[in-house]
């Protein structure tokens, strides 16, 4: 069973390159989904947060405010440690969890871990094969502020928190660049998909020789 990590700056178009890649049969497990997972109410990740940053994170019903819990820790590399420290060994343990289950349902399936923080928390993942969507941060910059809402400066600032691009493209086997249509994103997807075998194959035989 391949499993593939899909990495990306935000607003980079990964969800696309995903989406593509389970419509060709790929079985994605998406890190964000399993972030939110871990962190619903009664759930241990989400009382250690509630400990550590305050009651004030939780919604009246006892769910995350993610927007409160991003104010707390936003900019403070500390806390984003913090908080880190908190929810990424769960995150961890449960994507393993969901790897296994797939690989159990078929064991020819290629997975694919749909993963913002790669470079920041599971680089060191034995990965078969590492999927970069690239753009540019000043195109990205402008899709934060024309699709999703932001101003200018927020959009600059989430931007800026994350690791520089090129450290994203100095772990890629393969970049899909994102910059252009949304229809030749999806052909640089297809492309990776026919030519996987090949890809692998050579992947491997370059770990086998570091």
């Amino acid at each position: 069973m391949p499993l593939i990590a899909l990495t990306g700056g935000i607003a980079s178009g990964k969800s696309t390159i995903a989406r593509r890649l389970a419509e060709l049969g790929a079985v994605v497990v998406d890190a964000d989904q399993i972030v939110r997972d871990v962190q619903q109410p009664g759930s241990p990740v989400l009382a250690a947060i509630a400990e550590e940053f305050g009651e004030g994170v939780l919604q009246p019903d006892g769910a995350l405010d993610r927007a409160a819990l991003a104010g707390r820790v936003f900019g403070d590399g500390a806390a984003v440690t913090r908080l880190n420290a908190i929810v990424h060994p769960a995150v961890r343990a449960e994507s393993a969890h969901r790897f296994a289950e797939a690989r159990e349902a078929d064991p020819s399936a290629v997975v694919v871990y749909d993963v913002p923080l790669l470079v920041e928390a599971r680089v060191d993942d034995p990965w078969e094969l590492i999927v970069v969507a690239h753009a540019p941060a000043g195109i990205r910059q402008d899709r934060l502020v024309e699709l999703r809402g932001m101003s200018e400066a927020d959009a600059a600032a989430r931007i800026a928190s994350q690791v520089p691009d090129e450290t994203r493209l100095a772990i890629a086997d393969a970049v899909i660049d994102t910059t252009g249509s949304l229809e030749d994103t999806v052909r640089q997807v297809d492309e990776l998909w026919a030519t996987l075998p090949e890809r692998l194959a050579a992947r491997a035989a370059a770990r086998s020789q570091d």
